[in-house]
């Protein structure tokens, strides 16, 4: 579909305001894309508390090309002409970046590594056996683990590829109706999961070079990173953003990072619950808890696999239902007379859990693995972004 068309026909007359300071028209110009965007995510919701079938609810909306067209081209203009262009070292595409870099060159994932190795030793000996002084040979150790080649990074819902210009990574961006060539078209929650290739390094990035859109299916333990940025607010049932991740699970290679960004204007403590939820779910598909840091506008958090297996008991435990959004249970309060204020249901377990969780969180944002605190008192790039502000 032709995005540059929708752009005249949707965009020209609504926002040609000559009269006006060209501050107010870029103003209007925000607001109404915002709107857009705003729209699509309040759309899909609704449609979930009318029909309750998620699947059909999804399917629905990967046919409707028309509103996934004018979804795109608004992300992509908001992304073009007005998401902030400086202080990019303080934005939510910069700061995956530097966990990456940290973790994967830094030397942060030998020091996680070597930290697990440690309290397995302890817990060995807790039991009864005998403390190993050595390191256990198992695991492996990291010097430097992109001596060769790139880290391979899915970014899921990238819509205009951003990672793309970091020289660092190979990195394969996807969406249901993309923005930009560059971005390959696919439904990630209907990707097919295909066996691991046992090929070198150069190989596997020869392989995602030549990869075609529509893209149906991937190899397992593919990636060293996925990216979810601002992706899972947008489906309107905890159990699509549970099956997000139980299918990035399946993608990375051991050891790889899900990196989630979520949008949240509220202060740090608001939400500190449902972000402890959240960990709860995400830990429990074989993952564990990088790095914790909460913007201005969103959370940021990253979590390291740590099991080759993907694993989640959902007989006793309601995992899915834990990566609620506060859009789940008051929504539509001022649209045609919608009202659902209902709170998230929890077991017992899950109360237990978060509870005992709740007094982990800090005062600021932290590094979970070195409970090393990280300030985010300065002013960010995110302040800027039009989609954050209008959460």
């Amino acid at each position: 579909m032709d995005l540059q068309n929708n752009a005249q026909t949707e965009s020209d007359p609504e926002f040609f305001c000559p009269s006006v300071p060209t501050d107010l028209c870029k103003q209007k110009e925000q607001e109404k894309l915002s709107g857009v965007v705003k729209s699509v995510h309040r759309k899909l919701r609704r449609k979930y508390i009318e029909v309750g079938d998620f699947e059909k609810i999804w399917r629905e909306h990967c046919e409707d090309e028309q509103t996934l067209s004018e979804y795109a081209f608004a992300m992509k203009s908001l992304a073009d002409n007005h998401w902030a262009k400086k202080c990019e070292g303080e934005g939510r595409i910069e700061w995956c970046r530097s966990v990456c870099q940290e973790y994967f060159m830094d030397g942060g994932m030998r020091k996680v590594l070597e930290k697990d190795e440690k309290a397995a030793r302890h817990a060995a000996a807790s039991n009864g056996a005998p403390l190993n002084a050595q390191p256990d040979s198992s695991l492996p150790s990291f010097s430097s683990s992109f001596q060769f080649g790139k880290m391979r990074l899915l970014d899921v819902g990238s819509c205009f590829n951003p990672f793309l210009k970091f020289d660092e990574f190979l990195t394969v961006g996807i969406d249901i109706v993309p923005a930009v060539e560059s971005v390959y078209k696919c439904d990630f929650l209907n990707l097919q999961l295909q066996q691991p290739l046992q090929l070198a390094t150069d190989a596997l990035e020869a392989f995602l070079r030549q990869l075609r859109a529509p893209i149906d299916a991937l190899p397992a333990q593919l990636f060293h990173v996925v990216v979810f940025s601002l992706l899972l607010s947008y489906f309107p049932s905890p159990y699509q953003r549970w099956l997000c991740c139980k299918k990035a699970h399946e993608l990375l290679t051991l050891h790889g990072l899900l990196l989630i960004i979520t949008p949240d204007s509220s202060h740090q403590g608001r939400h500190a619950l449902m972000m402890r939820s959240w960990r709860v779910a995400v830990e429990s598909l074989g993952f564990k808890r990088y790095k914790y840091v909460k913007f201005s506008h969103m959370h940021l958090i990253a979590f390291r696999k740590v099991s080759v297996t993907t694993t989640s008991d959902l007989v006793s435990h309601n995992y899915p239902e834990m990566l609620y959004i506060p859009q789940d249970f008051n929504m539509l309060e001022d649209e045609e007379g919608f009202t659902d204020c209902r709170e998230p249901t929890r077991s017992d377990f899950e109360d237990d859990q978060l509870l005992r969780g709740f007094a982990e969180l800090p005062d600021a944002p932290y590094d979970s693995d070195s409970g090393e605190s990280q300030s985010s008192s300065a002013p960010f790039h995110e302040l800027e972004d039009p989609i954050l502000l209008h959460s």
